[in-house]
């Protein structure tokens, strides 16, 4: 069974910085794309960062040049480095995984439970 964990969420104050841990564990056979998906109150989910195996980044407008995603593949960890914290980055963290388990010979995405980052004076 697959399980995705987060870490590392919670009070920071505006321009300060926290860093975000997400590790995948389990009967996993391969990942492919690992990222990072957020959702503040009354809004929807929105993706925040991706990175394939190759390293290949992708982000958000609203968080390029500060943020940083980067990953671990020998430990099927994936982070987001957050700086010059805002406090509309107030939201839910969510670690997404797109892998195929040991299981079920597929590709799917995983979710993790998710981790509060509350940016406020």
């Amino acid at each position: 069974q697959v399980q995705l964990v987060e870490s590392g969420g919670g009070l920071v104050q505006p321009g300060g910085s926290l860093r975000l841990s997400c590790a995948a564990s389990g009967s996993i056979f391969s990942i492919n794309a690992m990222g990072w998906y957020r959702q503040a109150p009354g809004k929807q989910r929105e993706l925040v960062a991706t990175i394939t195996t190759g390293g290949s980044t992708n982000y958000a407008d609203s968080v390029k040049g500060r943020f940083t995603i980067s990953r671990d593949n020998a430990k099927n960890t994936v982070y987001l480095q957050m700086n010059s914290l805002k406090p509309e980055d107030t939201a839910v963290y969510y670690c997404n995984a797109d892998l195929i388990s040991d299981l079920v010979p597929v590709v799917a995405d995983y979710w993790g439970q998710g981790t509060q980052v509350t940016v406020s004076s």
